[in-house]
């Protein structure tokens, strides 16, 4: 594949994946309904891993523009691409949430609840606290891209199973600090698919809690950020 469509197709799984177990969880009349947060967790790592190891080899697997903007940050990818990066993962997260939407389009229509149809599509906050959210954010991307920075691959590759290191970050910093916000730590999982929310002809659906939108996507990016410059100075000595 182009690094283009990789990083499309990657982030499209991510978001199938990750938003389809939040789905399974949360909305009436699934098999897997109130089945609880580690299996949101897992799934969601399960997620990245899939998206890793399919994108790895053709884009370097971003698949989060907080990831991409560190990385060129940090000296190691070029600035040029960027622009293109981000459009694909954004689109990518779009079409996840669509296919999110089509497979479990039936049970949308079964959950009265709006809050919970929200959910299978974007992040909110336990406790509405700007600054609070935007600094949980902060410090869950921070750890996501501080640590992919400093993953060494084995001299000897495993394979697909490289992917696994980043999988079981992820699932890390869900247990640990999903707890505030969701993590959403990249705003290809949360700005695109809550887009998606506002566009598709969901029954019964709330509003798309647009003032909120911005936390996940300033905090990822402030966060991925500030792990690239920390990356440096650690570099440096």
């Amino acid at each position: 594949m182009s690094p283009y469509l990789a990083e499309f197709v990657g982030t499209a799984l991510i978001v199938l994946l990750g938003n389809g177990v939040v789905a399974n969880v949360l909305l009436n009349k699934t098999h897997g309904n109130g089945s609880g947060l580690i299996v949101i967790t897992v799934g969601w790592a399960m997620a990245v891993f899939v998206g890793v190891f399919v994108a790895a080899a053709s884009s370097g697997a971003h698949l989060n523009p907080a990831v991409t903007l560190a990385l060129a940050v940090a000296g190691k990818f070029a600035w040029i691409n960027v622009p293109a990066y981000i459009a694909a993962q954004m689109l990518g997260g779009m079409m996840g949430a669509f296919l999110v939407w089509l497979v479990y389009r039936n049970h949308f229509a079964a959950t009265t609840d709006g809050n919970l149809k929200l959910a299978a599509f974007c992040t909110s906050p336990a406790i509405r606290n700007t600054k609070g959210n935007l600094v949980s954010e902060v410090v869950g991307t921070f750890v996501l891209v501080y640590c992919v920075l400093n993953i060494a691959s084995p001299s000897m590759g495993l394979g697909a199973l490289d992917a696994l290191p980043v999988a079981l970050l992820v699932m890390g910093i869900g247990v640990s600090l999903g707890g505030t916000t969701g993590y959403a730590i990249n705003p290809a999982r949360d700005f695109g698919p809550r887009l998606m929310h506002a566009l598709l002809p969901i029954p019964g659906k709330r509003d798309s809690d647009w003032g909120y939108a911005l936390v996940p996507v300033v905090g990822s990016i402030a966060g991925g950020v500030l792990a690239a410059l920390v990356y440096g100075l650690q570099k440096m000595h």
